[in-house]
């Protein structure tokens, strides 16, 4: 059970951050009237996938700790470090670089760096995920 609701929480958290920065972020600078009016609608999508990326992790989190040494969830310490990883950059994303791009400061460089970030925690996602769903030792 904890392995399915690992596996689930790794597919949610990849497939979401994928869907809301490849798929629908794009979308709206698309079909939106102004790139103003979309980057307010991104602005909160992006702040809504962080916790949906910080429910994800202490799922993760959660699952993976495991009281016995023979359990199959128990994840690798590298799983668990970039389940971390991407927990802490959801976390500067979302307070350390939205600020910033809500108030305009220095715009290209806080969305570089704010983009940079959701990329590398997206990549963190896919490997949780990745090593999430190999098969579980046989014992």
């Amino acid at each position: 059970m904890k392995q399915r609701l690992a596996l689930l929480a790794a597919a949610l958290w990849w497939g979401s951050l994928g869907t809301i920065g490849l798929l629908v972020v794009p979308m709206l600078f698309a079909h939106l009237a102004t790139p103003a009016i979309a980057g307010g609608m991104a602005a909160r999508l992006f702040s809504a996938q962080s916790w949906v990326s910080v429910a994800c992790a202490l799922v993760l989190l959660l699952a993976s700790s495991s009281r016995g040494a023979t359990s199959p969830v128990a994840f690798a310490q590298t799983t668990v470090l970039f389940v971390m990883a991407g927990l802490l950059l959801a976390l500067l994303g979302e307070y350390a670089v939205a600020p910033r791009i809500v108030a305009r400061e220095n715009l290209r460089l806080w969305h570089s760096v704010g983009s940079g970030l959701y990329l590398l925690q997206w990549l963190c996602a896919g490997i949780v995920l990745w090593r999430a769903g190999r098969p579980a030792p046989r014992l």
